[in-house]
């Protein structure tokens, strides 16, 4: 019975989220029950890309990347697959008429970090981001909005400020693991080895730029949607400001969280703002 098979493979893509991402976990349980889920399958999909190229290490992650590329094509092709994780996105895909340039975009930008290194320029940066990340808050805005198209464009360049704003905390806070670990450097025109403040301070304004053009998309999401991405966004914008209270040397060598505590703080102040209208 494949409806048996559907259910399995939604709660697979839930799993994925709870156990690699317990802020974006609770974020998403925040969003009505109603798209929930298609959330969950998005959020699989693109975690189990992303961990083919980032840590599969000691297998060959290209022969590995190309499998799950091909088997993502018949997926969206023949609506159905044996790969519980592709078969639940495929279903959300087709259900909101997600464009297929963005899942396209995304695999090419995953395709770059099995052998790009360095991103010299800032075009280099800005295509990488968009594939990473802009169009992952594209196929997220399809769901929000139900597939309203109209509202979609209203509201597309907000979705991808957040998206861009989201990934660059990311580089920030992992600077030391992509550096170190994965001999990776995003930031065009910037010495990691040497990041000064300067430099921090300049990324820094950029993220939030993103994350201020990003606070206008969401205050005109509807209702099922709004709180979890406010709770999103607020979660990692406080872990923008921690990163830029912490000096430069310090990012460079560890790696800065918000601990659960404030976590818990920022969900009830959030809730606070969302109930009395001031989002």
């Amino acid at each position: 019975m494949k409806h048996i098979f559907d259910s399995v493979s939604d709660a697979t893509n839930k799993i994925v989220t709870k156990h690699y991402s317990t802020s974006f976990s609770l974020a998403t349980k925040m969003l009505s029950k109603s798209i929930r889920k298609d959330i969950y399958n998005i959020y699989g999909f693109v975690r189990v890309a992303d961990e083919i190229v980032d840590s599969f290490h000691g297998y060959n992650k290209e022969a590995l990347f190309l499998d799950f590329e091909k088997n993502l094509q018949l997926a969206l092709g023949s609506k159905i697959s044996t790969n519980p994780i592709l078969n639940a996105f495929q279903s959300t895909f087709h259900q909101y008429n997600i464009e297929k340039h963005l899942v396209d975009a995304f695999m090419n930008s995953m395709r770059l970090d099995l052998h790009k290194t360095v991103y010299k320029t800032q075009e280099e940066f800005e295509t990488y981001i968009y594939g990473s990340a802009d169009v992952v808050g594209l196929m997220c805005l399809n769901v929000f909005l139900k597939g309203d198209k109209t509202k979609y464009e209203t509201l597309k360049t907000s979705a991808m400020a957040l998206g861009s704003a989201f990934q660059k905390v990311n580089f920030l806070r992992d600077l030391k693991a992509d550096f170190d670990d994965l001999n990776r450097s995003y930031f065009p025109n910037t010495d990691l080895k040497n990041l000064n403040e300067t430099s921090k301070k300049e990324i820094i304004e950029d993220i939030e730029n993103d994350f201020k053009n990003g606070l206008e998309g969401i205050k005109k999401l509807p209702a099922e949607a709004k709180f979890g991405v406010f709770v999103a966004y607020r979660y990692y914008y406080q872990l923008l400001k921690k990163l830029k209270r912490t000096p430069a040397n310090k990012i460079k060598d560890s790696r800065i969280r918000v601990p659960n505590y404030k976590k818990a703080e920022l969900l009830t102040r959030s809730y606070v703002k969302y109930q009395l209208n001031l989002i």
